[in-house]
């Protein structure tokens, strides 16, 4: 192993892309963000962006590391990329985007008249699925693009997630990793391979073979960097792109998690809570786990939507004066509401938040809202926004809970990565309510240092995961339960927390046969 070398690693998220440069010991040697327009939305619930606005943006972040680093391009020896998760791209033959790419945050949704239908409806409904796959169904880009625009699923050549289609922009290939495979496409989840016309997948999703990406597994070859894309980014031509995984399964490993009973907790955008194995298991029945960032790997899921998106809502609804603040003295504003909290009393003084405040699939139920109850003349702002932070807490126990008891594997420790971990707050809270130790990796960059690990394997800087692991992260700070405080939060938990979904469920579907939202399948 040549201690000299470096790493490229590209990662475009929801909200900023980042080119990263990573040395073998897992340290950021240089780094530069560029903050994105997540979307644009022109009609209520969409949500889209110019394929080409997402490459300008990497072209550009890419640039700037380049001519500001202090680092030779010469040391720099493989290039890697993780990005944001389910969203796609339709392009013709030459890898030209035929409309905008569709953000995984959109809401549209397709009619529900091709699948389930007859026997399979029945078998559905016995198991009480039928739901739940409807949903998927009317939640799938392909679906709506064949119903509403025909005329442009006619032209497709080829249907990419957007790290597939970057990964054409980078190499020339239409190839994407397997580790990318999330979302509403015809993908054998068991064995990590397009489906056939016969599975349930491709019934449900029903886009052709050919135009899919080939398949590539994490740490394999996917292409090289050609002279155009040198010249638009700076990249060196000819530098091997290693196959990562998407952000969310990059995170986990770059968090150092990949035995069963550490779980990796994400605090961003969308908050996740996962674990890795090398068995499928199915922690909710018919929701398969995803393709880990190792390969052959499976990372069980626990997602709730809006996760640390509540941080920003509560910013733009209740934190005028600390975003003022913010300005004036550079400070972030979550790092004022992380002060405003301090005092502020385990439990939040009663208050106590169900974080639904988009729907879930089956967990919860498709009528479910957002709940805060326990309110006093005692309640401010920071009871509210610790409340939020305790919600989500209690929201991923329960599936961790869950997870537990369909594996049979008991988690030992919790690794926190995502802007949330930023936060001493959420990260004492958060040992507190699962009563387990808690840690945050060494740095911030996790998805970043994640797809370099899988760089590193492929390049075979180390002869395993475990090695490199072992090599590139280690433990920032770590934060261990209060007695007192556990002691508050189990029986808030137990008592309060876990009854009130099951308690409010009867309101929460009179309440959208009234109202008609959330639209009912």
């Amino acid at each position: 192993m040549n201690n000299t070398e470096l790493i490229l690693s590209i990662d475009v998220g929801t909200q900023s892309i980042r080119a990263v440069i990573i040395d073998l010991n897992g340290n950021i040697i240089d780094i530069k963000k560029i903050l994105i327009d997540a979307y644009f939305s022109v009609h209520p619930g969409w949500a889209e962006q110019e394929p080409d606005y997402f490459w300008t943006k990497l072209t550009e972040t890419c640039k700037k590391l380049f001519a500001e680093t202090a680092v030779s391009k010469e040391r720099i020896k493989v290039v890697t990329l993780t990005t944001q998760r389910g969203t796609i791209i339709n392009t013709d033959k030459d890898g030209n985007p035929l409309r905008p790419a569709i953000s995984w945050l959109d809401q549209r949704q397709a009619e529900a008249d091709t699948y389930p239908k007859g026997i399979d409806k029945a078998a559905l409904s016995l198991i009480n699925m039928r739901e739940a796959v409807t949903h998927a169904v009317k939640n799938a880009e392909c679906n709506w693009i064949i119903q509403n625009q025909p005329e442009i699923w006619g032209k497709t050549d080829k249907f990419l997630y957007l790290s597939g289609w970057l990964t054409y922009k980078l190499t020339g290939n239409f190839s994407d990793s397997i580790g990318n495979m999330v979302g509403y496409m015809p993908f054998d989840y068991k064995k990590h391979q397009w489906t056939n016309e016969k599975h349930r997948n491709y019934k449900m999703f029903p886009v052709e073979n050919e135009k899919l990406a080939e398949l590539v597994k994490p740490s394999e070859v996917l292409g090289e960097i050609t002279k155009k894309t040198e010249e638009e980014t700076g990249i060196p031509a000819g530098l091997p792109l290693i196959a990562a995984a998407s952000d969310k399964a990059s995170e986990v490993l770059g968090s150092g998690v990949f035995q069963p009973d550490v779980a990796c907790l994400s605090y961003g955008t969308t908050a996740t809570l996962q674990t890795t194995r090398n068995k499928y298991f199915e922690v909710i029945p018919f929701f398969p786990p995803y393709p880990g960032a190792i390969q052959n790997y499976f990372n069980t899921e626990i997602m709730i939507f809006r996760g640390f998106w509540l941080v920003n809502w509560f910013k733009h609804q209740f934190g005028h004066r600390e975003m003022k603040i913010a300005e004036k003295t550079g400070k972030a504003p979550e790092q004022l509401f992380d002060e405003m909290i301090k005092e502020i009393p385990p439990g939040s003084m009663g208050l106590t938040l169900q974080p639904y405040w988009s729907p879930g699939v089956k967990i919860p139920g498709t009528e479910a809202k957002g709940a805060i109850i326990g309110f006093g003349d005692v309640h401010t702002r920071a009871h509210i926004y610790r409340a939020i932070l305790e919600g989500l807490a209690y929201a991923l126990k329960e599936g961790l809970l869950r997870t537990q008891k369909r594996t049979k594997t008991k988690v030992n420790k919790i690794i926190i990565s995502g802007g949330g971990s930023q936060s001493e707050q959420a990260m004492q809270l958060t040992a507190d309510i699962f009563n387990l130790p808690v840690e945050k990796p060494h740095t911030y960059e996790t998805s970043a240092l994640g797809a370099a690990i899988n760089a590193a394997v492929g390049m075979n800087y180390f002869n395993s995961y475990e090695e490199a692991v072992k090599s590139m992260t280690r433990t920032g700070n770590s934060y261990s339960p209060i007695q007192k405080n556990k002691e508050i939060y189990e029986e808030l938990f137990n008592k309060v927390y876990l009854k009130m979904y099951k308690r409010l469920q009867k309101l929460y579907s009179e309440i959208r046969d009234i109202t008609g939202y959330p639209e009912k399948i």
